[in-house]
Order: C-alpha cells, then sequence, then structure tokens
C-alpha cells in the first residue's frame, strides 16, 4: 500500500542525509520519517470523516441518546461512543463526567471510559497500515469486548457510592443542539481534524521517535529475550511498564510496530499500548477527582485485566493472523 512512500523515503535518507539505509543510523531514520508522513496522512483523512459524521450527533444528543439504552446493549453502545471519538484517556475523562452528572448509568460510562482511550478509528487506519486488516479488526472488536465487560462488572458491584457527590450535584445543561448546514459541519470537522492533531503532534512524535530507536538500534535478541513469546510473564510485564507512561494509542502504535519488528510478541506490544492508553497515571489523577480510590482500583484490575487476558489471547493467536 505505502511501496511509493517506502521508495520515496528511501531517497530523503540515502540521497538528502546522505545515510545508507542498511546502517543502524539509516534504519531509524526511515522508519522516522515514512511513519510520520503515513500516521500524519492517515490522521487527517480519518479524523476528518468522523468528524464530519460526529457532526450529526453533538454531545447532548448522544447523552440523552445513550441514557436511553439498557442493560448490555446499553454498555454495548457506550462502547462503540468510545471508538468514535478519538481522544485520549485525559480528555475522555471530562465526558465521562457529564455522563455521570447527566445521569447515564455507572456502568455505561465506564464502558465508554475504558475503550475510548484504548480503541478509536484513527488508530484503526495506522493499525490497518501497519499489521492488516485481521489485526485491526481483532484489536476493535477485543477493545469493545473489554470495555462492554469492565462497564458490565462494574454495574454489578453497585460502586454508585464511590463516586464523588458533588458530581451528583451538579446540573445537566439539556441545551438543544444545533443544526449545521453542509459548510458548517465540513468546518466543524476541519476545526476539530486541526485541534486533535495539535493536542497529540507532539506524543505522536515521541512515539514514533522511540519506535525509530528501537528499530534502528534495540538487538532483536535483548528484546526477544525478555518480553518475546517464550516468556510467560512477558504480557504482563508489558502491561506494567505501560502504566507509569502517558500517550494516546497513536503515539503509541510505532513502539508496537517497533517492537513486534524486532521479536517480541504481538500480544506483549499490544497489551502495553492498552496499558499505557488506558491506565496511565495521569488519567488516574484525574479520576480521583470525581471517584474514589475502591472504583479507581477496581476500574484498574478489571480493566488490567482484560488487557492481559487480549495479550496472552494476542500471543496464542498471533502467527495465525500476521
Amino acid at each position: 500500500m505505502f511501496v511509493w512512500l517506502d521508495r520515496l523515503v528511501t531517497l530523503l535518507v540515502e540521497n538528502v542525509f546522505g545515510v545508507s539505509i542498511e546502517t543502524h543510523l539509516g534504519e531509524s531514520l526511515h522508519f522516522f520519517f515514512f511513519d510520520t508522513i503515513k500516521i500524519i496522512a492517515l490522521l487527517i483523512i480519518m479524523i476528518f470523516s468522523i468528524s464530519f459524521i460526529r457532526s450529526f450527533f453533538p454531545p447532548e444528543k448522544t447523552k440523552k441518546t445513550l441514557s436511553r439504552f439498557k442493560g448490555i446493549k446499553g454498555n454495548f453502545m457506550a462502547s462503540l461512543l468510545g471508538i468514535v471519538t478519538p481522544f485520549c484517556s485525559c480528555s475522555s475523562v471530562p465526558i465521562f463526567i457529564g455522563f455521570v452528572e447527566g445521569g447515564v448509568p455507572l456502568g455505561l460510562t465506564f464502558s465508554f471510559l475504558i475503550t475510548s482511550p484504548i480503541v478509536n478509528e484513527a488508530a484503526f487506519a495506522i493499525l490497518l497500515a501497519a499489521f492488516g486488516w485481521k489485526i485491526a479488526l481483532i484489536y476493535v472488536v477485543t477493545g469493545v469486548i473489554v470495555g462492554v465487560t469492565g462497564g458490565l462488572v462494574i454495574d454489578w458491584l453497585k460502586m454508585e457510592k464511590y463516586v464523588e457527590e458533588y458530581v451528583y450535584k451538579i446540573q445537566a445543561i439539556n441545551a438543544e443542539p444545533e443544526e449545521m448546514i453542509f459548510k458548517k459541519r465540513i468546518a466543524f470537522a476541519w476545526q476539530n481534524t486541526s485541534s486533535i492533531i495539535k493536542k497529540i503532534w507532539i506524543f505522536l512524535l515521541i512515539g514514533i521517535g522511540i519506535g525509530a530507536a528501537i528499530h534502528g538500534w534495540v538487538p532483536t535478541d535483548f528484546l526477544a529475550k525478555y518480553a518475546g513469546p517464550g516468556n510467560p510473564f512477558a504480557v504482563i510485564i508489558g502491561v506494567i511498564a505501560g502504566i507509569p507512561l502517558y500517550s494516546n494509542a497513536l503515539g503509541t502504535i510505532p513502539i508496537a510496530e517497533a517492537l513486534i519488528g524486532k521479536g517480541v510478541g504481538i500480544g506483549t506490544a499490544l497489551s502495553f499500548m492498552m496499558a499505557v492508553t488506558a491506565l496511565s497515571l495521569p488519567e488516574m489523577i484525574l479520576l480521583r477527582k470525581v471517584i474514589k480510590p475502591k472504583l479507581i482500583a477496581a476500574f484498574v484490575l478489571i480493566t488490567g485485566l482484560g488487557i492481559i487476558l487480549t495479550g496472552y489471547l494476542f500471543n496464542l493467536i498471533g502467527h495465525f493472523i500476521i
């Protein structure tokens, strides 16, 4: 799909920078420029398209629609909503608060909170380009399953009492959504695309830079030994390593791509990516402002267990789908 880009970047590295792509530096530079151009192009296309669609579903309307669903259907709808909201975990928290104060059941809000940072349309597009449609599709399906299951467990445990009381006292603003004409929808989509790119570009470049360093310099044997499929604790190590970090799915995909290229199990790499985006410390700090420690602990335990099981599943079936 990107053969032309590969050739173009090769010419750039060798003719402009004067570095052979057979060297460690050349491999790293090729990875960095190739993934940067590819990911930004895909981001602009996907975020603009989804933002245009989202112009028909403003937050007020979405909240009203979601509150009508009960049981597992509601959790499923909340997870699907999480997919089409291209936010990092920390920017999902304010929407989570809006759902709670708007009367949406707690289990549904957690299905949204879990799925939103893990899976989104831009991450799907990049996974599709990097690993193929099978992995991209399974990644989305497992992300939704983790979100739905997590929300159902939270609802079953009846943990509403662990939400800070002031959240329930906030007066919801039931404003009527403004009807948009076509030009306004285009303007909204472009503004949203520009805003998101501005917020994530630094994380994206950091992620690509780390991926480039891993791709060009880290020995294959080292990663395969400590995080390869042969290590039964590799997935757990990947999840634990990802929690202290903070990024979004887009910034971690290049790292996952480089890790897999070096022999790390696909489940280990993707579970690391999920942990960074769904269980980051900054998100926990923000959540503490609206929910109590016991609910945060339940959220981390349920989501972490789901991510670990997903990682082992990917490692088990990875060689069948790559």
